[in-house]
């Protein structure tokens, strides 16, 4: 049996996702990026990650252009950059907003990001409308940001919420933001 794509989107909304921005940067000095949240770990060794992007947009063909993109996770601060990528925008208008930087590859890290992976492109499958996109990671950014992650579900943005001494968290998963505990923060790279 079939279901239709309007009952999968359906279906899709409950699963809530961290907000990223992925971003590149062609030959020619041109950046370009937009807002996902279909991003997430592949393997430790080597460090890589997928990201799955719709197959027409300019972006992923900068991305096969140059092979090289950055996976910036992004804070609740960060949620008008998140709707600027996610606009009618295109390339360099979008980056007139935040402050970048690049690592290893050239390709734009948001300097207010909770992390950023910055990858070179070793795979690119196409499936349907959209392309999953294979990156071996070569610079990591970890920020000492104490921002909560900007998540999406439903067609909107939240975050997670606190422990309230004294409240029923039974039906919610409530984390505790000790943020002193990374001591990993910092800038890692080959």
């Amino acid at each position: 049996m079939t279901i239709s794509s309007d009952v999968f989107r359906s279906a899709m909304r409950h699963l809530a996702g961290h907000v990223c921005l992925i971003t590149t940067c062609g030959s020619d000095g041109a950046r370009n990026g937009l807002t996902a949240t279909a991003v997430c770990s592949v393997s430790a060794e080597p460090p890589t990650l997928l990201c799955s992007v719709f197959t027409q947009t300019d972006c992923r063909a900068t991305i096969q252009a140059s092979g090289s993109f950055a996976v910036n996770v992004l804070s609740v601060a960060d949620k008008a950059l998140a709707d600027r990528f996610a606009s009618k925008l295109r390339g360099e208008e979008r980056f007139q907003a935040g402050e970048w930087q690049t690592l290893e590859t050239g390709s734009p890290v948001l300097k207010s990001a909770l992390a950023s992976f910055d990858c070179k492109l070793v795979n690119s499958v196409q499936v349907n409308t959209h392309s999953i996109l294979i990156g071996e990671i070569h610079a990591v950014r970890i920020t000492q940001n104490v921002e909560k992650p900007l998540l999406y579900s439903h067609g909107g943005y939240g975050e997670f919420s606190r422990r309230t001494p004294g409240a029923d968290t039974s039906m919610q998963w409530c984390p505790d933001w000790d943020f002193s505990a990374d001591a990993s923060a910092g800038e890692l790279g080959d």
